[in-house]
């Protein structure tokens, strides 16, 4: 219960429809949307969209997205896949020939086809009701008359900017400086491509002068691509993969997303009694962040493209319930591990081996019971840096997702898809589905699915209040620790022997619709960490 003394945000209730996300403008759109007879999917499509131009450093249509659907009338959902695929010609033994180990975050080789826009049209077209053309009306006004730059945009557009390269400087910066608060980010190119989708659908998109400029800008810098690259994209559906974590089943999306780390993570806690520890004390923080490195660890060893030999075994393994408990015996709930890859190769024998290395997420549900979870990312903020000439599409660098080990399941090679980061989530408690929910921040989403997943199972937390609360996370041999803790907390920490530090930036940012079935309420809640809201009628 939230404490009215201090700041926070109350949840919002509703009885109808409620969406919740990152930017006030989009969830607007996503109610107008839904005010005039538009149902789940048209609003999310509306809001993805539009967070695209207010959002430009998180996402756009140069990117993937990853969609959970709960249709009206039933329990089960559907997963959409809309991420692309590497150029058919792109060969990991090649990039090693020039003395890669990693494909750069900000080269032309981490470019993917983008495969969001598909995703959308399809989206639309088997579960909308309005069309492509009413979803991306607010998109196409926004990107013409320009959106102000909100605090969150501008904090992280100060820290990206130099990631710009070549057009991409052109259409994003002003004066070759970033945006600051209160300035207005105009896109009319953008406009203009937007305008040729709500006309000709996907084909305004991956045909013609849209295609022509993004395959020309890509392969004058060297890149691969082709125009039938871009024709051939399409997104898949799939079935959703779930474990149980008492009496919540946490819903993911199948890989190439990394939904199996959330649920691999969480099979792992439920070995420990969270519930009896302090909520933000030093002793959760730490068997969270061992937890996520054994699970972070099995993610690197097994998650690829699903089309991949044994990559149905891999994930299988990864699921299992014994999986978890092996892993969860090598945690000293007093004392951080040395090496968790070494420590957990026995429980991997079977498998093969081998390590590889921002986003926007939105909640919406409708008054028939549609529930959409919805993830779209450009990957690391302003994506590759590279943008197409003309209509300034900025594309993303899932690529870099790629690792160059020979052999691995996720090894780049042409026309796969990489490892991704962002995954989508629904929870379901006595086989209903009572929240559509999602966490963005790179790595940090499936550790971020689990202490949301945690804070109301074992500490019955709120919804907003579950978002509200400070996050950990190990990254790159540290512990991450929001400013939200206490400094003995950081001093128990050290002691347990991790290299306690504050990030910069919060940690992710979440966005969430909970379903009340005996009330027949809806309820969102909005991470403060952005700039967003959550909003209903």
């Amino acid at each position: 219960m939230r404490d009215f003394h201090l700041p926070g945000r109350s949840p919002v209730l509703s009885t109808t429809a409620m969406c919740a996300t990152s930017h006030p403008l989009a969830s607007l759109a996503a109610i107008r949307l839904l005010e005039a007879g538009g149902n789940a999917v048209d609003a999310a499509i509306a809001a993805a969209v539009l967070l695209g131009i207010c959002e430009p450093q998180m996402t756009g249509l140069g990117g993937d997205c990853f969609v959970l659907l709960k249709p009206p009338g039933g329990e089960e959902i559907v997963a959409l896949n809309g991420s692309g695929r590497a150029p058919k010609a792109l060969e990991g033994a090649a990039l090693r020939a020039r003395g890669w180990h990693a494909i750069p975050d900000n080269s032309v080789h981490s470019v993917t086809v983008p495969g969001a826009v598909d995703a959308f049209c399809r989206l639309s077209a088997d579960w909308g009701r309005l069309g492509i053309a009413a979803s991306l009306a607010p998109a196409i006004r926004a990107a013409r008359e320009g959106v102000p730059v909100a605090p969150r945009t501008a904090f992280d557009w100060r820290r990206a900017a130099n990631r710009l390269q070549g057009a991409a400087r052109r259409f994003y910066l002003a004066d070759d400086a970033p945006l600051e608060t209160r300035d207005v980010f105009r896109h009319p190119r953008q406009g203009e491509v937007l305008e040729k989708i709500a006309r000709e659908g996907r084909e305004g998109f991956y045909a013609g002068e849209v295609a022509e400029d993004m395959v020309a800008s890509l392969r004058a810098l060297g890149g691969l691509h082709t125009l039938e690259d871009f024709a051939e994209t399409r997104a898949d559906y799939g079935v959703p993969i779930s474990g149980r974590y008492g009496d919540f089943e946490l819903v993911e999306h199948p890989p190439n997303g990394q939904g199996a780390t959330a649920i691999l993570m969480a099979g792992i806690l439920s070995h420990f009694d969270l519930a009896a520890l302090p909520p933000f004390g030093a002793e959760r923080a730490h068997l969270e962040a061992e937890a996520a490195r054994l699970a972070y660890d099995a993610r690197n060893r097994f998650l690829a493209d699903p089309a991949v030999p044994g990559a149905q075994e891999a994930l299988a393994h990864m699921l299992s319930d014994e999986t978890a408990a092996r892993l969860a015996a090598l945690i000293d709930p007093d004392r951080a591990m040395a090496d968790p890859a070494s420590a957990a190769d026995p429980v991997h024998a079977r498998f093969t081996s081998a390590p590889h290395k921002d986003t926007v997420c939105l909640s919406v549900v409708d008054g028939e019971g549609m529930a959409v979870s919805l993830i779209y990312s450009i990957y690391h903020p302003f994506g590759s840096g590279i943008a197409s000439e003309r209509y300034g599409i900025l594309f993303q660098n899932r690529g870099a997702g790629f690792t160059l080990a020979p052999g691995h399941p996720n090894e780049a090679m042409g026309g796969k898809r990489p490892m991704h980061t962002i995954i989508p989530a629904m929870l379901r408690r006595d086989g209903k589905v009572i929240a559509a929910f999602g966490v963005m921040g790179g790595p940090y989403q499936p550790a971020g699915h689990v202490r949301f997943l945690t804070n109301i199972a074992d500490y019955g937390m709120e919804p907003q209040e579950a978002i509200d609360g400070p996050r950990s996370f190990p990254d790159e041999g540290a512990l991450q620790l929001e400013r939200g803790y206490r400094p003995e907390v950081h001093d128990a920490l050290a002691a347990m022997g991790h290299r306690v530090t504050i990030p910069e930036a919060p940690l992710g940012g979440a966005q969430a619709v909970f379903i009340h079935h005996d009330r027949g309420v809806l309820e969102g809640a909005s991470d403060p960490r952005k700039d967003g809201c959550a909003l209903g009628f």
